[in-house]
């Protein structure tokens, strides 16, 4: 018997949400968006691939996304401490989006993610370039999910690497 965390995640009562489910415009696999009129995703529907206004600021863009794993990518410049490194709340900003829109597709229609622990270990700076969040899922529950998010920078070196747990719930 395959226990409910395992690659294939389906059931009598669950239904699979892998990198299918939406693509990184958010889209969902009927070509639908949840996007108002001036194109910003709207309050309740929120799409689990929408970044936020503080993701876009960043200069995030997503790359690849799925619940088992996600890309995506963010320019230093704009992004730096006084020193001129980039801030260690860049990372986290970086990490934290590609890990709660990852919790979100596997949450799947009318269920939210919402952030519950993180933290982050930073072992190298970077002063120019472009820096790119892998997230990796580690426990994809039915309440809770766990993701790895390992920040690297243009020539593949370890920047950072940060988990983050999310709460799985019914949309309110």
């Amino acid at each position: 018997m395959q226990d409910s965390t395992g690659p294939d995640r389906t059931g009598p009562d669950r239904t699979r949400h892998d990198s299918t489910a939406q693509d990184a415009t958010g889209r969902d696999s009927t070509g639908q968006d949840s996007t108002g009129q001036d194109g910003v995703a709207t309050g309740a529907h929120r799409s689990p691939t929408d970044v936020g206004p503080l993701a876009e600021k960043m200069g995030i863009r997503v790359l690849k996304l799925g619940a088992d794993r996600s890309v995506a990518t963010m320019p230093v410049e704009g992004n730096t401490q006084p020193f001129g490194i980039l801030h260690g709340g860049a990372h986290v900003v970086l990490a934290e989006s590609l890990g709660s829109m990852s919790a979100s597709i596997h949450a799947g229609p009318g269920r939210i993610a919402v952030g519950i622990e993180l933290n982050a270990s930073h072992s190298r700076s970077a002063t120019g370039g472009t820096v790119t969040g892998t997230c990796t899922a580690l426990h994809l529950g039915r309440t809770l999910t766990t993701h790895e998010i390992v920040i690297t920078d243009e020539q593949g070196r370890r920047l950072s690497t940060v988990r983050i747990t999310n709460l799985l719930r019914d949309r309110p």
